[in-house]
């Protein structure tokens, strides 16, 4: 019986966890950052990031097949032992930590930089962490629920894009190519940072109800949030010129300040709140794995005192440390570079490793 069958999930949900944990804020300035490096060939980068992220995803899933009731810290300690293992398992744990940490303070510098600028940090931790803990610490299955309801409620923002396109100067993206083919190639390191998310499957496979359907589900979820940066890139890069996006830190939000409706002003401010709930969902899976893994290691059943110290130490720290611009910045290609080599260079170690465990053991399939 699998030890998680009260905690399962379905393959929506599943998808779902993955795809809001890869796009969430990168979305809002991916568009810049592919500009200034490719110019309006950017585009092209998000379809190699997808073709690498799918063969990472791949490989992942292969890795779970052979251990399907485990998660990644339970399969580290049946590779390396209880001790080297448990080491690893801190470092995930130590990189999750600091990539929830990270992505709350960067969405609550969006929020002051946009609405309200005279709100105290501290008060806005507090107003976020609350709901985070209360669905981190419901489990797998809270929060494959909630990301459910973050679906339904932000779903009907990728259709604001359509009214941008009467100022649509499609030109912009010709001559495709124009910028050579190194900028687009490397570009490639922006658009793997921003498909980080996928080795969710690492941690949420042996939650999935219809394991079978895995290589399916993360095909899906893949492919979905390539659609989306993909999309939103290409509307960013036929509105905005290639000078004029690289003034824009957030050029996705200036898309919504260009949609004028008869009853409605400042369309970003109602759309960013709203948003926040499918930013919350980059933060949520992170924020749980670390706290179920710290569990597991300590030999604990209840996850909840790892969320209590971790939400205790937000709240606290926001009262003396508030950010810049430039500290966000260094804090945020820190982790993505940690992020780099352990979700698209550690996988295809485990992999190699995996199959020589398993044939040694007679095992491999």
């Amino acid at each position: 019986m699998n030890k998680y069958s009260m905690n399962q999930i379905s393959l929506k949900q599943f998808i779902l966890i993955i795809v809001q944990n890869q796009v969430g804020i990168g979305i809002l300035s991916l568009p810049r950052e592919l500009a200034k490096s490719a110019g309006t060939d950017g585009w092209i980068s998000i379809i190699l990031g997808w073709i690498l992220a799918m063969l990472l995803s791949l490989v992942i899933i292969r890795i779970m097949e052979k251990n399907p009731e485990y998660t990644l810290f339970e399969v580290l300690v049946k590779y390396f032992g209880k001790w080297v293992g448990n080491a690893l398992a801190a470092v995930w744990i130590l990189l999750y930590t600091c990539a929830a940490s990270t992505t709350m303070l960067s969405a609550i510098h969006i929020i002051k930089i946009w609405i309200i600028q005279g709100t105290p940090n501290y008060m806005l931790m507090t107003l976020f962490a609350i709901p985070i803990y209360m669905i981190t610490k419901q489990g797998v299955k809270g929060i494959g629920q909630f990301a459910e309801l973050v679906l339904i409620v932000t779903m009907w923002m990728p259709f604001l894009l359509i009214l941008t396109l009467k100022d649509a100067q499609w030109m912009n993206l010709i001559p495709i190519g124009k910028e050579g083919i190194y900028p687009i190639l490397s570009s490639v390191k922006t658009t793997v940072y921003s498909f980080t998310g996928f080795e969710m499957a690492f941690f949420f496979y042996p939650f999935l109800k219809d394991k079978k359907s895995a290589f399916k589900g993360i095909v899906f979820a893949n492919s979905i949030s390539m659609m989306i940066y993909l999309t939103t890139t290409i509307v960013c890069f036929v509105i905005f010129s290639r000078t004029e996006i690289k003034d824009y830190v957030y050029p996705t939000l200036n898309l919504l300040k260009l949609i004028h409706l008869p009853f409605l002003e400042r369309l970003e401010i109602i759309c960013l709140p709203l948003y926040l709930v499918f930013i919350f969902m980059t933060i949520i899976p992170f924020l749980y794995v670390a706290a179920f893994g710290t569990s597991q290691i300590l030999g604990k059943q209840d996850h909840r005192n790892f969320l209590r110290i971790v939400i205790t130490l937000w709240i606290l720290l926001s009262f003396f440390f508030i950010p810049t611009d430039s500290q966000i910045t260094k804090m945020v290609k820190m982790v993505g570079i940690t992020g780099l080599y352990s979700v698209y260079v550690f996988p295809i170690f485990l992999w190699i490793y995996g199959w020589i465990f398993h044939f040694v053991r007679k095992e491999v399939r």
